[in-house]
């Protein structure tokens, strides 16, 4: 009854701010170095200042929005042992000696155990005599339908020649359903308050950003789907591991002539704390420093070049989200997810997460080259760290090198029609992580080598350059994980139909 009555709460929010849009729409105020959010942002990175052409004309206000509904229809399986606990309460766990056998041993002492027979009352559930236990690996039972729609509410204000403000909420979503504010920044592209020639001639090629933002750590995140916000990207799904975090810090570029340069400070983590533990053995909070480089350039009139190159570090950290920090969640609903899952517990579904969460590292190199068009985006990233029993912070046995994850992703599009407003496109991922199953503060637990690939093809068509209509078919395979855990042999196929709105 809660999820029916959010539901119809996001709903009427929804349409009361559309129909608020389409009274306003007309009067949309223009906001300097601004990215737009329709299909005129798409292949739009940082916002080089000498392409903007947006007078100053005292205070403005724009109001804007996203909502995506879609269809699922996705089928998926796995290998994976039946490993039962008790439904509620507390009582031995069970594994089975092999999958599909229907023979169990008790999972701590390895001891055969009997009586353990399929529960014809619940879908994957089991008895032990009269006791019902769960399957922690069988699969949700998916259908075709209709998943949670998902809106944002975007307000834009121009304060002062060069200065204007971003603020983002999410109204609907997978993980909140909740309205909850994504994060806001000041972004500062002219000092001319200052009064000062010499400071205005000194930073022409210069943009500050100061707020709790989204970090600039690679170009990934300007194709990525946000809440409701997913026109712009020609897929359904982000990358398999999500580069997405907001942390609360600034960011300085300097761009001139395509070359691009940036340098950002920030807390490290995506919410504000001033406390810092001073115990041994205790995650410390440490901030996050990342930088990128690159160079973006039209050659010529059908010909676009841009290669970036980004790095992120943190020492340590209670609590890094970097791989993890999407608070809307995934636009695949529940594969691979087991039939205890809820729309807002596995609201990463189909995604990757290595649990770098005390100290991370990461590399990013993006190429994108549009010809005409035909456009290629590509991903090379690398990353690695710990989490704090990894980096032997409240474990028994001490250090562990840091873990590491490789991601390549390979995308072609193709757009044509008069204005490009149609497409057509596939995509490549792969990933590779090494995960530690069994671990806990007494023991380092097992290293499994894994590795996830994803292949989509996708289509679009904007019927207007506010309105996309774009479907995926989606095919993602998992290997290397031990046959007790859910992604054992696991794989999802299927389509996947969205309707986006953004403006």
């Amino acid at each position: 009854m809660k999820t029916q009555v959010v539901t119809l709460k996001s709903l009427v929010m929804t349409l009361g701010l559309f129909m608020l849009a389409g009274w306003a729409y007309a009067q949309q105020a223009p906001i300097q170095y601004w990215r737009p959010y329709d299909k005129r942002g798409i292949n739009v990175f940082e916002i080089q200042k000498d392409k903007d052409t947006v007078q100053y004309d005292g205070f403005k206000v724009r109001f804007g929005a996203g909502f995506t509904q879609g269809y699922q229809s996705m089928s998926h399986e796995n290998g994976a042992k039946a490993v039962i606990n008790p439904t509620t309460g507390t009582g031995a766990s069970y594994v089975e000696t092999s999958p599909g056998s229907g023979s169990f041993v008790n999972r701590a002492t390895g001891a055969p155990a009997t009586g353990i027979v399929p529960n014809p009352a619940v879908y994957g559930g089991y008895l032990v005599g009269t006791t019902p236990y769960t399957n922690v690996n069988a699969l949700y039972e998916m259908g075709g339908g209709f998943p949670l729609a998902q809106a944002n509410f975007n307000i834009d204000v121009q304060l002062a020649d060069g200065v204007s403000l971003n603020l983002i909420s999410y109204m609907s979503s997978h993980h909140h359903n909740e309205f909850w504010v994504k994060g806001g920044y000041l972004k500062v592209d002219k000092i001319s308050f200052l009064k000062s020639e010499f400071l205005d001639n000194m930073w022409k090629n210069l943009t500050l950003k100061v707020g709790h933002m989204e970090v600039n750590y690679g170009d990934a995140h300007y194709r990525r789907s946000d809440g409701g916000h997913t026109l712009q990207n020609p897929w359904i799904e982000n990358n398999i591991m999500d580069q997405f975090n907001t942390e609360i810090g600034a960011e300085l570029y300097w761009m001139k002539n395509g070359i691009i340069i940036m340098g950002a400070y920030t807390d490290g983590e995506i919410q504000g704390n001033i406390y810092n533990p001073s115990l041994p053995n205790v995650s410390k909070r440490n901030p996050s420093f990342y930088g990128k480089v690159g160079y973006d350039k039209q050659l010529q009139d059908n010909l676009r070049v841009r290669l970036t190159a980004s790095a992120y570090t943190t020492k340590s950290s209670i609590n890094n989200t970097l791989m993890g920090g999407d608070r809307t969640g995934s636009n695949y609903q529940f594969v691979m997810d087991n039939t205890t899952a809820t729309v807002t517990t596995a609201y990463t579904s189909g995604r990757f997460n290595p649990g770098y969460r005390d100290n991370i590292t990461a590399y990013m190199i993006n190429p994108f080259v549009k010809f005409g068009g035909l456009e290629f985006f590509g991903t090379w990233e690398y990353a690695k760290g710990n989490n704090a029993l990894e980096n032997g912070e409240g474990s028994a046995y001490g250090d562990l090198n840091n873990r590491q994850t490789h991601q390549t992703s390979g995308e072609l599009i193709y757009r044509f029609g008069k204005t490009e407003n149609l497409y057509v496109g596939a995509r490549y991922q792969t990933l590779t992580s090494n995960l530690a199953f069994g671990q806990s503060a007494a023991a380092a637990g097992t290293l499994y080598p894994i590795s996830i690939d994803r292949t989509s093809i996708a289509a679009g068509w904007f019927i207007t350059r506010n309105v996309l209509l774009k479907g995926e078919y989606v095919t993602q395979k998992y290997d290397g994980y031990p046959d007790t855990e859910r992604f054992y042999e696991g794989k999802f196929n299927g389509f996947v139909i969205q309707g986006a709105i953004s403006f």
